[in-house]
Formats: structure tokens, C-alpha cells, sequence
């Protein structure tokens, strides 16, 4: 039992030249495990900032090295906006920035994404126009196939009358007045696209009233006429 007192005493002394006991101790541990916590999760959080905005960095780098045979021109660089949109996004990814409504990283790469689509439509467009375009000394036109139709059995008519040895009888015409405005009209698209130093005729409205009026002189102006 003296022992026991002996020892009480003296974890007394302790104490009061120390200044703390098992609690305190156990307080000051709990402090140092929770700012070891906190340091790791600090820790970690910026390993993770760090590989986002690196990864981000790879991902942009290989998705516009991958589809830049789509937008960059024959024999040309990169594009001047894409450039720039790349070169904006490098800048930003190498800075730390403060949380907000909007994310800098996120709305660089919404310019990157809308430089490279904007780019791949011009060389789409371009390409496009190109090949719609016709071979140098040609001329295109646009034409449905009612229009060929009646430009096709109008030409082979012409045709068959300007040679003079032709000496067929059968008798070829427009079926109703519907059909012979159609003929005209595809006559005069063939007509307007000649080039107007090459035209056979100054006036592109002359040739226009004379068939109008070959149609009205024998549609309109007597409605019961049969057709011949």
C-alpha cells in the first residue's frame, strides 16, 4: 500500500512540473493526426488539380493532332484561329486559378473545340465549292429532269430539221400549253447561261416574248382550239 501512495505522489510531482497529464496528451495527439489529415488531403487535392489540368493538356494535344488532316490546308500551318485558341489554352493550363462561377480551363477549351469546328467547315466549304465548280472553259447548269426531257427531244428535233437530207413526215408537238411554257422555260435556262459576248442574240427577253407569244397566239387566243 506504500507503494501505491509512493507512486500516486510522484505522478502528482510529475504533473506539476510538467504541466499535463494522459488527457492532454491524448488532445495534442488528436491536433497532430487531424493537420496530418488536413495536409493530405491538401496534398492530394493538388496532385489532383495537377494531373486534371495535365491530362486535359494531352487530351487537347491529341485530339487536334489527330484531326488536323481535317482542317489544316494543303501546303498551309495550322489554321490562325485554332493557333490561337491552342496557344490561349497553354497559357491558362500553367497558371492556378481561383474557383468561380465559370471554369478558365473549360471555356479555353470551348474556344479550342468551336476554332477547330469553325476551321473543318471552311476547308469542308471549300473543298465543296471546288469540286461543284466546274472544269476551267466549262459551263454548268442546273436542270430537272423535266427540263432535260423536253431540252432533249427539242434538240433532236432541231437537229433532224437542219439537215438537209432529212426527209421525214412525222409530226412532232407540245401536247397542251402547260407543256409548251415548260419547253420555253427550259429553252431560255439553257440560253441565260451562255455567256453574253457569245450570244447569237443581244436581248435575252426578245427570244422570250416571241415564244410567249407563239403560245398565246395559239392557246389563249382561242381557248376551244384543238391542239394540232
Amino acid at each position: 500500500m506504500g507503494s501505491n501512495v509512493l507512486r500516486a505522489v510522484g505522478s502528482n510531482v510529475l504533473r506539476a512540473k510538467v504541466g499535463f497529464g494522459a488527457v492532454d496528451i491524448l488532445v495534442i495527439l488528436g491536433g497532430l493526426l487531424l493537420a496530418f489529415v488536413v495536409a493530405g488531403w491538401s496534398s492530394a487535392k493538388s496532385y489532383f488539380e495537377k494531373g486534371r489540368l495535365q491530362g486535359m493538356a494531352e487530351a487537347t494535344r491529341e485530339i487536334s493532332r489527330g484531326i488536323s488532316a481535317h482542317y489544316e490546308l494543303e501546303g498551309q500551318a495550322v489554321p490562325e484561329s485554332v493557333a490561337k485558341a491552342l496557344k490561349a489554352f497553354n497559357a491558362v493550363s500553367g497558371k492556378r486559378w481561383k474557383k468561380g462561377s465559370t471554369d478558365p480551363y473549360h471555356a479555353r477549351l470551348w474556344t479550342v473545340g468551336d476554332s477547330i469546328g469553325e476551321a473543318c467547315w471552311l476547308k469542308g466549304h471549300a473543298a465543296g465549292i471546288r469540286r461543284k465548280a466546274p472544269a476551267e472553259g466549262k459551263i454548268r447548269v442546273d436542270l430537272s429532269l423535266t427540263e432535260l426531257l423536253q431540252l432533249s427531244w427539242l434538240a433532236q428535233l432541231g437537229f433532224q430539221h437542219m439537215m438537209p437530207n432529212y426527209r421525214g413526215f412525222e409530226i412532232h408537238r407540245f401536247s397542251g400549253e402547260e407543256d409548251a411554257r415548260e419547253g420555253a422555260a427550259a429553252v431560255g435556262k439553257i440560253e441565260s447561261v451562255i455567256p453574253a459576248k457569245e450570244r447569237p442574240f443581244a436581248d435575252l427577253s426578245v427570244q422570250f416574248k416571241k415564244r410567249q407569244k407563239l403560245i398565246g397566239d395559239w392557246w389563249q387566243a382561242v381557248p376551244d382550239r384543238l391542239t394540232a
